[in-house]
């Protein structure tokens, strides 16, 4: 054979064809599309609400119940060690203070175990843009913020007024 010819038989026995490599190309181009698509969400996860970018940081984790009792009416409470029970404001303020640094990265869990009542709740903190939505008995809403700004503001719910507590952002 000559040696043009077995060049020529060389290129077309080497020759890439979409369809035996077709199956191939169509899991991996939807892998790479999930793993794209997996990644913004994930990295859009990772935005707290009153931020512009990604914290990578591990947030405090503050856990708040919204509850009611015959004895003491609607209010939050908290089991989480960045809260304290006393918070020395007298009247009005009937639930947990919760303390933080300033610039720190806070995550509220909020859920409602209103058995008695069974009523919605919410959490706003207007300062830090953070606002759940309203619960039903046994939801819950986790929100994560940074702690921009030093000083003393107040957390509520806009359904039951008479439920707010202090968050206290020091230096």
């Amino acid at each position: 054979m000559p040696k043009k010819a077995r060049r020529q038989q060389n290129v077309k026995n080497s020759k890439f064809t979409f369809s035996k490599y077709k199956y191939a190309i169509m899991i991996f181009g939807g892998i790479a599309v999930i793993v794209v698509i997996a990644g913004y969400f994930g990295i859009r996860s990772l935005i707290p609400v009153n931020g512009n970018t990604p914290a990578f940081a591990p947030p405090i984790n503050t856990f708040m119940k919204a509850s009611h009792s015959p004895q003491t009416g609607w209010l939050f409470t908290s089991q989480s060690t960045a809260a304290s029970r006393s918070n020395g404001m007298g009247a009005g303020f009937n639930s947990p203070t919760i303390f933080l640094k300033y610039g720190a990265l806070d995550s509220i869990h909020l859920i409602n175990e209103d058995a008695d009542t069974r009523s919605l709740h919410n959490l706003n903190i207007d300062t830090f843009n953070v606002h759940t939505k309203s619960l039903g008995y046994f939801e819950s809403q986790s929100l994560t913020f940074i702690a921009n700004k030093i000083g003393t503001f107040v957390y509520y719910c806009n359904i039951h007024p008479e439920m707010r507590g202090l968050i206290k952002v020091e230096q």
